[in-house]
């Protein structure tokens, strides 16, 4: 795509990407496991977006290209978290610990309900997931991407995320087993009646 008036930008921008909002907070919020951290996402991939919508080719999937934009902000933002050096006073940090052992500090938050299908087992099992695990589940199975635009969007082959895939599908299946069986949704499931 040429360059684009502001204008034209603005109006091909806001019919092409606004629409996916409601998908990639979805998606977000899997990823982040809180609200305001989603949100926060979203928005940074917005902007982004944004600024180098002249990159993206009309007609090709959105969806992908802003999920690939998605993506890439929350490892380059979870690095950043990595490597910030939180330098606190001795006291301090033996009171955070303290309220954390306690069960204070808030990290038995659970995912909100995304979809009214899911209970909080379905969240818990994905929440239980190891990052590269989650993001294939989400982006192939929840997201709908194929293979090879999931594969784009997480910077991988995709061999990697066929495998990472498989295994994902593999503990959730194994985590939910019990849950299905005692739900009667896994009879169903196998033997449809």
């Amino acid at each position: 795509m040429t360059a684009l008036d502001p204008e034209r930008k603005r109006a091909l921008f806001e019919a092409t990407a606004l629409p996916l909002t409601t998908a990639l907070y979805n998606t977000a919020l899997r990823l982040t496991g809180a609200s305001a951290d989603a949100s926060d996402l979203v928005q940074e991939t917005f902007l982004r977006a944004y600024r180098t919508f002249e990159n993206f080719s009309l007609g090709t999937n959105c969806k992908a290209w802003l999920l690939t934009i998605l993506y890439s902000v929350h490892i380059n933002q979870r690095k950043r978290a990595q490597h910030a050096a939180i330098s606190l006073p001795p006291e301090e940090l033996d009171a955070l610990l303290d309220q954390d052992a306690a069960g204070g500090a808030g990290g038995d938050e659970r995912l909100p309900e995304l979809d009214e299908r899911w209970g909080p087992e379905v969240d818990s099992a994905l929440k239980e997931l190891a990052e590269p695990l989650r993001a294939a589940i989400l982006l192939v199975d929840i997201e709908q991407l194929s293979y090879e635009e999931a594969a784009v969007a997480l910077g991988w082959p995709v061999g990697t995320l066929r495998s990472r895939l498989f295994r994902a599908r593999k503990r959730l299946f194994a985590t939910l087993e019990g849950y299905a069986r005692a739900t009667g949704y896994l009879r169903k499931a196998v033997r449809p009646e």
